[in-house]
C-alpha cells in the first residue's frame, strides 16, 4: 500500500508539474499554445514535428525569456524543498526550515552590500556571488557557535540562527539607510524574490550545484532514517552522527545559497512542502526527498505563473505569494504541534 501511495504521489505531482511548465511557458503577453511549446522543445532536441512554431518571435520568446524562467523556478523550488526536508530530518522538528541556519538572511546581507556600494567585481554576477558568499558565511558562523565539545547542539544552533537572522535584519536596515533610492528599491525587490530576468548561464550554475547537493542528500537518506531513532541508537548502528550533521548543514547551505543567489529570498517553500509530503508518505527519507523535490518544483512553477498573471502587465514578487501560503500554514502547524504535545513546557 505504501509503495502504491508513493507511485501515485510521484505520478500526480509529475503530471501537475508538466502541466504547470506548459502553462507557464505559454501564458504571457504573447500567447503560445501547448502544442507549439512541445513542438519547439522536440525540435530543439532533434525530433522533427508538425507543431514546432514557424515564427522566429515565438522561438525567441520561448528560449530567451520563458524557458529560462520556468526552469529556474522549478529548480529553486526543488532545491529549497529538499533543503527543508534535510533540516527537518537532522533536527527531528517539523518546524525546521533552511532559514534557521541563517542562509537566506546572510545571502540578503551579501546582496545588499553589493547593491549599496555599487560593487562590480564580478560584472553582472556580483550580486549573486555576494549573496552566495553571505549565505555560506552566515551558516559557518551559526555552525561554529553551535559546535561544542566535538558535537553540534541543535538547540544552540537554532538559537544562534535566530540571533544571526536578527543581526542580518539590522544590517539590511543600515544598508538601506545608507543607499540611495534606487539601491533601496533594488534591495527590497531582491528580498521579495523574483524569477524575472533569469538566464541560461545562471540556470546552469543552479543545475550543477543543485544536482550534486541533492545527490548527496538522497545518498544520506538511510542515515537520516536511523538518526530518527535517536543519536545513541544511530551511533550504535554505525552512523557517524556529527559527521552526518556537519555534511547536512553544508548541503543545506549549498542548496539554499545557490537557490536564492540569483532570484532573491523565497520563504516557506522549505517548510511547507516537506511537511505536507511527510504527512502523506510518512517519515522514510528517500521517498520524502524525491517527492519534496517534485512538490517544491511544482509549487514554485505555479507560484511564478500566478506572479506573472494575477495583475495584468505586472510581475509580482514571488516571495509575496509563497509567504501568503506559508504564513497561515506555519500558524496552523504551530497550533497543531502544540495541541498534540499538550503545550511547550
Amino acid at each position: 500500500m505504501t509503495t502504491r501511495r508513493r507511485v501515485v504521489v510521484y505520478a500526480v505531482t509529475a503530471v501537475l508539474l508538466a502541466a504547470g511548465v506548459l502553462l507557464s511557458a505559454g501564458v504571457g503577453q504573447l500567447p503560445i499554445g501547448p502544442a507549439e511549446v512541445i513542438g519547439s522543445v522536440l525540435r530543439a532536441i532533434g525530433i522533427g514535428n508538425p507543431w514546432a512554431p514557424t515564427e522566429p518571435l515565438i522561438e525567441q520568446t520561448l528560449w530567451q525569456i520563458r524557458f529560462p524562467r520556468v526552469v529556474m523556478s522549478l529548480l529553486v523550488g526543488a532545491l529549497l524543498a529538499v533543503a527543508g526536508a534535510i533540516m527537518q530530518s537532522i533536527f527531528g522538528n517539523p518546524l525546521a526550515e533552511p532559514g534557521v541556519v541563517g542562509v537566506s538572511s546572510g545571502a540578503a546581507v551579501g546582496a545588499a552590500a553589493s547593491i549599496t556600494f555599487g560593487l562590480a567585481l564580478f560584472g553582472g554576477w556580483t550580486t549573486a556571488v555576494f549573496a552566495f558568499a553571505g549565505g555560506l558565511a552566515a551558516t559557518l558562523v551559526v555552525y561554529a557557535t553551535a559546535r561544542a565539545q566535538g558535537r553540534t547542539e541543535s538547540v544552540t544552533l537554532i538559537l544562534t540562527g535566530i540571533a544571526v537572522n536578527a543581526f542580518a535584519g539590522a544590517a539590511l536596515a543600515i544598508f538601506m539607510f545608507a543607499g540611495d533610492t534606487a539601491s533601496r528599491e533594488q534591495i527590497v525587490f531582491w528580498q521579495l524574490g523574483s524569477m524575472n530576468g533569469s538566464r541560461w548561464n545562471e540556470v546552469l550554475i543552479v543545475v550543477v550545484v543543485g544536482v550534486l547537493a541533492t545527490a548527496v542528500s538522497i545518498a544520506c537518506a538511510r542515515q537520516y532514517d536511523l538518526l530518527a531513532l535517536g543519536e545513541r541508537t544511530a551511533s550504535h548502528l554505525g552512523v557517524r552522527v556529527e559527521v552526518l550533521r556537519i555534511a547536512s548543514i553544508v548541503v543545506v547551505a549549498l542548496l539554499t545559497g545557490v537557490a536564492v543567489a540569483f532570484v532573491g529570498i523565497i520563504s516557506f517553500v522549505g517548510l511547507v512542502v516537506p511537511h505536507l509530503v511527510r504527512m502523506v508518505l510518512g517519515p522514510a527519507n528517500r521517498p520524502l526527498m524525491i517527492a519534496s523535490l517534485l512538490g517544491g518544483a511544482t509549487l514554485l512553477v505555479y507560484a511564478d505563473l500566478l506572479a506573472r498573471t494575477l495583475i495584468p502587465s505586472a510581475d509580482l514578487p514571488i516571495g509575496i505569494l509563497t509567504s501568503l501560503i506559508g504564513g497561515p500554514f506555519f500558524y496552523w502547524l504551530i497550533r497543531r504541534t502544540r495541541r498534540r504535545s499538550g503545550g511547550w513546557g
